[in-house]
């Protein structure tokens, strides 16, 4: 009888244990997990290099991963003739259906919880190319703030077409960043949190 408590007695010592393993795997787990939906991605398209520009500070201040959003067929100084009706931007502004392809690379967007989206200004809003990334992957429930850089026009009207055209993700204001400073990006960042 004594033999048959102690072996019960270790049977539930075994068990309780195995149940506290099984639980610290789990936390550790789920602490992972929440670690991996805190990393924060800066993604950019650039067709001359500003927005890059900004893109990299933007990455730097806001301790992100920087992703650059390519297109296939890489465009020319001819491609970017906003005064040529038949330039490739402008024929790809004037369809709103346009989805100029993109280069496919390994991103792994479900990685993050954050993810800043810049572009360039064309025609009062985001190039179309922006939308092809948009519609490549799943932005839903994810902060998503757009950033933009533009010889004279606002950031407004992008904003209010990618909300429209994109509304399970969580959008934040944007902002236009021309020749903001690397003090400018901080501020914008810390109060983004």
């Amino acid at each position: 009888m004594k033999n048959f408590s102690l072996i019960i007695i270790a049977a539930s010592l075994m068990v309780a244990a195995c149940a506290n393993s099984e639980s610290k795997t789990e936390n550790q787990s789920e602490n992972q997990n929440e670690t991996k939906e805190m990393k924060t991605l800066v993604t950019y398209f650039s067709a001359s290099g500003v927005t890059r520009q900004v893109a990299t500070q933007l990455a730097e201040v806001a301790n992100a991963d920087l992703y650059e959003i390519v297109p296939e067929q890489l465009y020319t100084d001819a491609d970017l003739n906003w005064r040529d009706s038949l330039s490739r931007s402008s024929v790809e502004m004037k369809d709103k259906t346009s989805r100029p392809a993109i280069k496919k690379t390994e991103l792994k967007i479900d990685e993050y919880a954050t993810i800043y989206v810049g572009f360039p200004i064309w025609w009062y809003t985001c190039p179309t190319i922006i939308n092809t990334f948009m519609e490549a992957y799943d932005f839903s429930g994810k902060m998503v703030i757009p950033f933009a850089t533009s010889g004279g026009s606002t950031i407004e009207q992008a904003c209010n077409d990618l909300k429209a055209a994109y509304p399970k993700a969580n959008w934040k204001e944007g902002r236009l960043l021309n020749d903001a400073s690397k003090e400018d990006l901080e501020e914008w960042v810390n109060s983004l949190k």
